[in-house]
């Protein structure tokens, strides 16, 4: 991969057009002053040892070496060294909830924002720990692989919408069977897998997935979002609500005895997310109480830096420069290698 370290300093590069154009001005001028002393043809057999190529050939020179320079201070890099790194940590995969019922505003923004803003301040908060993504509603799909790289996880969280799943529905049993899978089973760290849903669960056995997940030694810790009483779900773009076949307003309520069997089946708790952050600080006391073990990570250190050989050619390029004479030299003026 490549990049320039410090792109700013690539703005210096219209400085070379300028100088281009002041070139050919300057030149244009000395043509017309020769040309007020008389004929040019006569005047060059007066000035023997006057090059017309020779200035020419430095000015390139000198462009050249300038736009090397400037490359360099912007800092070219290329590639990236790789590391592993001894941590010590839990690992966490989060399923969210990104069906239509989500858009739900019985919390604000609405469910899905409060859950994304939820999640961004838990990722904030991890130091050590791996973290991963799965994203469902009437499907399952891993949105971000076990990782430690927060930068790109809070990234993939913020453009997280209902259409990164086109099929409708709240599958969390299959969310949960994915989440299992993504975890790296040679390592001896605790594991979690936090729930964040409104539980209104039509399409599979969540239970049974939570219990499957207890088996295997992984907590499942379910963040239900909403209020029972339910709200109405808007229409995205429209002042419009989402309504039945009968054409009666659907009303999303938060299934909290679905949330509190799904914890309860996956050794976790269940916690209800409103406008606090009541939620937030329980749920990170509960994973900082997790037993921590050493998990080995390869990280991706600092780009190599390549600005060594743009500067090695512009001075190569500048010496030559500085061996080129403007005139002619006398003794070497049978050796045409300039005009």
């Amino acid at each position: 991969m490549f990049r320039f370290a410090q792109p700013e300093y690539l703005f210096l590069l219209v400085i070379i057009p300028v100088l281009i154009i002041m070139y050919y001005f300057v030149r244009r001028t000395q043509r017309k002053r020769l040309r007020a002393f008389g004929d040019p043809e006569l005047l060059k057999n007066l000035m023997p040892n006057v090059s017309v190529s020779r200035p020419r050939l430095k000015f390139v020179l000198q462009i050249i070496a300038l736009t090397l320079i400037i490359v360099a201070l912007a800092r070219p890099q290329y590639g990236m060294k790789e590391q592993s790194v001894k941590r010590s940590g839990i690992e966490v995969m989060i399923a969210l909830d990104v069906s239509n019922s989500m858009l739900a505003q019985d919390v604000q923004p609405n469910r899905l924002e409060r859950s994304k803003q939820l999640l961004s301040k838990l990722v904030d908060g991890m130091v050590n720990d791996k973290v991963g993504l799965v994203v469902f509603a009437g499907d399952a799909y891993t949105q971000i692989p076990i990782t430690c790289d927060y930068v790109s996880a809070k990234m993939f969280l913020s453009n997280i919408t209902p259409s990164l799943v086109p099929r409708q529905g709240t599958a969390i049993g299959t969310a949960l069977d994915i989440a299992i899978k993504s975890f790296g089973m040679e390592s001896d760290a605790a594991r979690a897998i936090i729930l964040i849903t409104d539980g209104e669960n039509h399409e599979d056995d969540a239970v049974g997935a939570a219990k499957l997940a207890k088996e295997k030694g992984i907590s499942v810790y379910v963040v239900g979002i909403g209020k029972p009483e339910g709200s109405p779900i808007p229409i995205e773009g429209t002042m419009s609500f989402h309504k039945d076949k009968n054409g009666n307003v659907v009303v999303s309520k938060l299934n909290e005895d679905m949330c509190r069997q799904i914890a309860q089946a996956g050794n976790g708790i269940y916690l209800r997310a409103d406008n606090t952050n009541t939620a937030l600080r329980v749920l990170t006391k509960e994973l900082d109480g997790l037993a921590k073990s050493e998990i080995e990570t390869t990280v991706y250190a600092d780009y190599n830096e390549q600005y060594q050989s743009f500067v090695w050619m512009a001075l190569l390029l500048l010496i030559i420069d500085f061996f080129i004479f403007s005139r002619k030299n006398k003794r070497l003026s049978k050796i045409e290698l300039f005009k």
